[in-house]
């Protein structure tokens, strides 16, 4: 069978890039980063570069947004709306551990995101609606579990959020330190099942409704 030709049409061509800055920043950070290696590593060239993004800050802002656009479109792909609250939490915690570990330029932009004093994310436009989506299934989850009695009222969804990224975020932006100091392997598949396992007890047993 003859090979599929590779798509160049300018929706590939602004994936490629995208994929490529990704890397680059979160190696690099911004002020590191240079077009010339995004360039190559894409397969395209700086002149298209700037065509789609304008300027080095325009595929900064773009990378960064595509960054949390492809943690959002995993969490909808959890359908949390069809588990029990319980499941949907446990699944939540799973997929961000994941997802920080399996992608660490994740974890990179938003580091280097604090460090610039989040000028960038601020200014782009549609980021409220880009987190809305996750916040309202998580809303739709805590409203069942407090019907069916599983989980206390009055449960904020953002302040459930991020104490769940805040969980899985630090061993994985921490991951060099740590296992430096304390020997801790976060590649191993063994501490990921137990760091799951903890995460998801702890968020739990904050949730329940009083006996």
């Amino acid at each position: 069978m003859t090979p599929k030709p590779r798509r160049h049409d300018a929706e590939a061509a602004r994936a490629d890039i995208l994929a490529a800055a990704l890397d680059e920043f979160a190696e690099h950070g911004h002020a590191g980063a240079r077009i010339d290696r995004i360039a190559a590593a894409s397969g395209m060239s700086k002149p298209m570069i700037y065509s789609y993004f304008g300027d080095k800050d325009g595929l900064y802002a773009a990378a960064l947004r595509e960054a949390y656009v492809q943690k959002r479109s995993g969490e909808d792909a959890l359908h949390l709306g069809d588990l029990p609250p319980d499941e949907a939490i446990r699944n939540l915690i799973e997929f961000t551990l994941e997802h920080y570990l399996d992608r660490p330029w994740f974890v990179s932009m938003l580091n280097t995101e604090n460090l610039r004093g989040g000028e960038t994310v601020r200014a782009i436009a549609d980021m409220t609606e880009v987190q809305s989506p996750m916040l309202q299934a998580l809303r739709a989850v805590l409203a069942r579990g407090a019907r069916d009695g599983s989980f206390r009222a009055g449960v904020d969804a953002t302040d459930l959020y991020v104490t769940i990224a805040s969980l899985c975020y630090f061993p994985v932006s921490n991951r060099h330190t740590l296992g430096a100091v304390f020997g801790r392997d976060i590649r191993d598949p063994s501490w990921r099942r137990r760091r799951v396992g903890d995460i998801s007890s702890m968020v739990l047993a904050w949730l329940a409704a009083p006996k």
